[in-house]
């Protein structure tokens, strides 16, 4: 198989290279230029109709494309140690996760580089003072994480899973675009520090 991706700080090909890392699983990623546009090539659409990555092709030619679905796949064939939970408490907890995640900390994150940055001024057209105003929406999201994170070590619990691997490649993510974690946040902080002394960070 072929897992098509792209290197640092693309977020959500790092959301599963760290999966994978977890698992101990050894597939190299075949890496797509994203600065010219590889991704949207016709060869690449034909794996993907949304010219996204990461994209898994299997054996078959078959394909699988978005970060969870992928990670569920290689759970699934591979289901220790286990990154979306063992029970099914457990599990919906973390799918629950990682759907706030998704929405309430990479949505502004994706706002401000989409509408703000300098990057995609050049790609796409913006809209500045929306995108500016993601800063603050991010800033609250910080808050309320922090909050959360008061009561448990990780995001969804006592352990480390697929919702720590999320916020992980985002607040990352955040950072580079100019958007930092709040050093204030002391639990997130503890957090932040504690996932990105992980080996697997690295990927």
């Amino acid at each position: 198989m072929k897992l098509y991706g792209a290197p640092m700080p693309a977020p959500n090909p790092r959301r599963v290279r760290i999966f994978l890392a977890e698992k101990g699983i050894d597939l190299a990623e075949t890496p797509l230029d994203m600065r010219k546009r590889e991704h949207k090539s016709d060869e690449h659409r034909a794996r993907n109709s949304l010219g996204q990555v990461p994209t898994l092709e299997l054996d078959d030619g078959t394909t699988l494309s978005e970060t969870v679905a992928i990670c569920r796949y290689f759970e699934e064939i591979q289901p220790s140690p286990s990154l979306f939970g063992t029970t099914p408490f457990e599990m919906a907890t973390v799918d629950m996760w990682v759907r706030r995640i998704e929405f309430t900390l990479m949505m502004p994150v994706g706002n401000y580089w989409r509408h703000a940055h300098p990057f995609t001024a050049a790609l796409l057209t913006q809209f500045k003072e929306f995108g500016e105003s993601n800063r603050d929406v991010y800033a609250g999201a910080q808050k309320w994480l922090n909050k959360e994170l008061g009561s448990r070590p990780f995001i969804a619990g006592n352990d480390y899973t697929m919702a720590d691997i999320c916020a992980l490649s985002t607040v990352d993510f955040a950072t580079w675009i100019g958007v930092p974690l709040n050093p204030a946040l002391e639990n997130l902080s503890r957090w932040h520090t504690t996932v990105t002394a992980r080996l697997s960070a690295a990927a």
